[in-house]
């Protein structure tokens, strides 16, 4: 029998509190899987995945229902409470085991080497810390593990562009929990020292007006063999 988190664990971990964001989006990105074709990316996002899998950021735990039956365990690890209570109940409906535990990007609550591949899912447009996330990330995979992203990057046209650096420096992290929508998620992940062996750019929504948050990247990364390591150049610095 497959045994999955029937609990909900809360106190000082709770490094995150958005409670009022947190039901915002919840209503939001349930509607926004159909009316903005979120779904079929996060299909797409988790196609081929197995072994053991950290999802980093697991918010009210949409991509549960999309991990394939290859995958053994998914860690999913949930800074804010709202949103973790909401990922515990999509874990009990999930079709693999997933594990709900709070807990930040920036110091993942498990051990070094423990995972075969690890997710971002619109994630890095809200940590705290870019590179300290990343690190951590690199740190909790194998080497030579997985690392799939699907996250809000800076638009293409001068015009939004300058649009979002000015909302992220006054009102849209405030309003949004958090979030910036012109950080370059791709450099950052491979100033982080990943090797980044596909990646698309996606519109969210395809068509209609375009917003903010519309231009997305998807793709998969590699934490490096420890003989590709030791070739590396030194990293560039990426945007924070």
């Amino acid at each position: 029998m497959r045994l999955r988190s029937t609990k909900t664990p809360q106190g000082p971990q709770d490094a995150v509190h958005h409670p009022v964001f947190a039901r915002y989006y919840a209503r939001m990105s349930v509607a926004a899987e159909t009316t903005a074709g979120i779904a079929p990316v996060r299909a797409e996002l988790l196609s081929g995945l197995s072994g053991r899998v950290i999802e980093v950021g697991a918010g009210n735990g949409l991509n549960f229902a999309h991990y394939p039956s290859t995958v053994r365990e998914v860690v999913a690890v949930e800074p804010e409470r709202t949103l973790r209570q909401l990922a515990v109940r999509s874990a009990l409906g999930a079709g693999v085991p997933v594990d709900v535990m709070p807990g930040t990007a920036e110091a993942l609550p498990v051990g070094d080497g423990q995972f075969d591949a690890a997710v971002l899912s619109l994630v890095l447009c809200t940590v705290r810390d870019v590179r300290g996330s990343l690190a951590e990330i690199r740190r909790v995979l194998r080497p030579g593990g997985e690392l799939r992203f699907f996250e809000h990057v800076r638009a293409g046209t001068r015009g939004m562009a300058a649009a979002q650096r000015v909302l992220d420096r006054t009102v849209w992290p405030l309003l949004a929990g958090g979030c910036h929508t012109s950080r370059d998620a791709l450099a950052a992940i491979e100033a982080a020292g990943f090797v980044v062996e596909s990646h698309r750019d996606i519109r969210i929504p395809e068509t209609g007006v375009r917003l903010p948050t519309s231009a997305c990247v998807a793709g998969v990364a590699r934490r490096p063999w420890a003989a590709e390591a030791e070739e590396e150049e030194p990293v560039r610095s990426a945007d924070h």
